[in-house]
């Protein structure tokens, strides 16, 4: 079954600076791919690093529960960590 709140800002904490890819909800059945760097964890929300060269804006963030209603699907790049 799905995660809990708590369980995904575990997850994410144990992946801040791993590079991510993320797939949200943009409306009128529009879905935005972006990829950087999980760059912190929050209280309410994680911050997301954009790659420089692919995006106009540099950080976004997302609530917890964007992921508990798969508002937004992260997937962690295991093996790529940036410097």
């Amino acid at each position: 079954m799905g995660k809990t709140l708590v369980e995904i800002k575990q997850s994410l904490e144990e992946n801040v600076g791993k590079r991510i890819t993320l797939k949200a909800n943009g409306g009128r059945r529009k879905i935005v791919e972006r990829s950087g760097m999980l760059e912190g964890t929050y209280p309410s929300v994680f911050i997301v690093k954009l790659d420089r060269d692919k995006h106009k804006v540099e950080r976004v963030s997302y609530s917890y529960t964007d992921v508990l209603t798969e508002t937004v699907q992260l997937t962690v790049c295991e093996d790529q960590e940036l410097a």
